[in-house]
């Protein structure tokens, strides 16, 4: 098989997962099976690859039948009960690349490209919300904090009146026309659709939601001493992971004597996390697509699994 993208800080995240022989292997966003083939090739005793995305299951149908390989059509976030169902409750290794992936944004039909015209879809899992669906149903105030939160927009109120004025809105060439006529041409020559078309695609996917749930589900999956790598591509998913890791690893700042810690501290759950990682020159060179992207890593210890967060909610993120 011959992967349509080139897997990002591979070398960097194996080294991360310290893969032994024996170890059971977790890949929490399968995509095109970069990191799942190449954890396998180190010898582990089983892979378990992660995806809600039925096209990356078809895209690895060589490996379904494979003794040492399990592949799994659910997204990450339900790891601990898609294990359960194959009476796996511990594992060595998880690794999650963040995000959406080339093969997806390739498919014009899947609307993820502002480049090629296609439905306004966007869904991972082909099913639920539409991108269409949101923009033409919801507030003018809704799409704006999408757009802004997400996306780090600061055109997200012209934006949002404009897409208003001028929906219903079905296409991805449409979107992006307007999008461009309110903002205009933009430094460097980036398109000015770049960041409203990533924040309609995390909102539609629940794409944070679902980074918070796969982290905790991590914490409560691996073994002492099992080691997690998780790339990401966006600020927004990457001051999460920083922050998970600096919470439970002990980081988070101390109370004081003016403001008292509010509860007793857990103990540690990780290790202190290893330094954030990004790509190489050479890398990038080679894979745009690495241009954005950060590793962080962290070892397990023995203590016990905090209680997970409570589901996100971009009125929290306001």
């Amino acid at each position: 098989m011959t992967a349509p993208h080139i897997p990002v800080l591979l070398a960097e995240v194996l080294a991360a997962l310290a893969l032994r022989p024996g170890d059971l292997y977790v890949d929490g966003t399968l995509g095109a099976g970069g990191y799942l083939r190449a954890a396998r090739a180190t010898g582990i005793g089983h892979a378990y690859g992660f995806d809600r995305d039925a096209t990356a299951l078809a895209l690895n149908a060589d490996l379904a039948g494979a003794d040492d390989v399990t592949l799994i059509h659910r997204p990450f976030g339900d790891m601990v009960a898609g294990l359960a169902a194959h009476d796996v409750s511990a594992v060595d290794a998880i690794a999650f690349d963040i995000g959406v992936s080339s093969m997806q944004i390739d498919q014009a039909e899947r609307g993820f490209s502002f480049q090629a015209d296609g439905p306004l879809d966007m869904r991972m899992g082909q099913d639920g919300m539409t991108a269409a669906d949101f923009i033409n149903s919801a507030s003018e105030a809704e799409i704006a904090d999408v757009l802004y939160h997400l996306g780090d927009e600061t055109g997200a109120r012209r934006i949002a009146r404009a897409i208003v004025a001028d929906r219903p809105l079905t296409r991805t060439s449409e979107l992006a026309r307007l999008v461009r006529s309110v903002l205009g041409p933009q430094p460097g020559g980036k398109d000015a659709a770049t960041r409203s078309f990533q924040a309609l695609r995390i909102h539609v996917n629940d794409e944070l939601g679902q980074l918070d749930m796969g982290l905790a589900a991590a914490e409560q999956l691996l073994r002492p001493g099992g080691r997690l790598a998780v790339v990401s591509f966006h600020s927004a998913e990457d001051r999460r992971v920083k922050m998970f890791l600096r919470d439970r690893s002990g980081g988070a700042p101390a109370g004081s004597r003016h403001m008292p810690a509010a509860v007793r501290p857990r103990a540690p759950s990780f290790e202190r996390p290893a330094r954030a990682v990004r790509a190489s020159a050479a890398e990038i060179a080679a894979n745009p697509r690495a241009r954005s992207a950060t590793l962080r890593a962290a070892v397990r210890t023995a203590a016990p699994a905090w209680p997970a967060p409570p589901p996100f909610s971009l009125a929290r993120t306001a």
